[in-house]
């Protein structure tokens, strides 16, 4: 009889002992699932930086801190000549100023479109903000820090704005008494109108002009035909004198055979500065072409 009891009892006890490892089981399972939600929230909690951050970044693209010297080939200059001519000799046509005088001041002014002012705001022609402007702008270092600057969504309305601002301020008005290609007296008189503070600037543009052959694009408007400069200049004979000018000892007027490395050596001066005074940004010279050699 006790082992009946006995019996029993290890049969109730090991009913018992099966009828609980369910819950354990459910509880592990619970504790389980609970974990993959801890885990989740920590990888959420890095994404937030980066929204805060980002909008101050488009904010200073914005601004131009400083001017950059631009380095540029006589092939970028001719491709910039190819791509702006259509434009500059509609705005010939229809604004009076010299295609060449606009492809010139936009190849110096935006450094052949790959400047600082060309690049962040398509500004070719350097044009400031002034108090009539009401469309965007930047900042760029010039005569002053952080000047204010005009921009514009493309390229070709810089180069409306150009004949506009020339044709819309009185300053400029004595520009257009001149010939429509005397491009020599639309370089002076810019410079005299205040459009650049460089005493160089005629000199330079006129450089562009004749280096590149701009004067063409003229005679296309005016229907004058084109000589090329320096082209056709004649070679003077070894025995004659080699200043192109007597009551001028500063220049020089290049010869057959000469180059300029040939020139630094015959007034003494470095090559590198013949093309600086020169604003030279190859070696090639043309027969004829007058040089500042002091």
């Amino acid at each position: 009889m006790i082992k009946k009891i006995v019996l029993l009892f290890i049969v109730i006890l090991l009913a018992s002992c099966s009828s609980s490892k369910p819950a354990i089981a459910t509880t592990r399972k619970a504790a389980a699932v609970q974990k993959p939600r801890v885990a989740a929230t920590k990888k959420q909690t890095p994404v937030k930086p980066v929204s805060k951050s980002y909008p101050s970044t488009n904010v200073t693209t914005e601004v131009i801190q400083s001017t950059s010297k631009t380095v540029v080939t006589s092939d970028l200059i001719n491709n910039y000549v190819l791509q702006y001519k259509d434009i500059a000799i509609g705005n010939m046509q229809k604004y009076g100023i010299p295609a060449s005088i606009i492809l010139a001041q936009g190849i110096l002014e935006s450094g052949a479109g790959r400047g600082d002012l060309a690049v962040e705001a398509n500004n070719h022609f350097g044009i400031k903000c002034h108090s009539d402007w009401l469309g965007e702008s930047v900042r760029h270092d010039d005569d002053a820090s952080q000047e204010c600057f005009r921009k514009y969504p493309e390229a070709s309305e810089s180069y409306r704005d150009h004949a506009l601002f020339l044709v819309g301020k009185k300053r400029y008005a004595t520009l257009f008494t001149y010939e429509k290609d005397d491009y020599k007296a639309w370089s002076k008189g810019l410079r005299a109108a205040g459009y650049a503070t460089d005493p160089n600037y005629p000199d330079k543009l006129i450089s562009y002009i004749e280096r590149y052959n701009l004067h063409q694009y003229d005679c296309q408007v005016t229907g004058k035909s084109y000589i090329p400069i320096n082209k056709t200049a004649p070679a003077r004979s070894s025995s004659s004198n080699s200043n192109s000018n007597s009551n001028d000892p500063n220049l020089y007027e290049v010869q057959k055979g000469d180059t300029l490395y040939s020139i630094s050596k015959k007034f003494n001066v470095l090559v590198d500065d013949l093309k600086q005074k020169n604003n030279l940004l190859d070696n090639a010279i043309s027969i004829g072409q007058k040089l500042k050699v002091k």
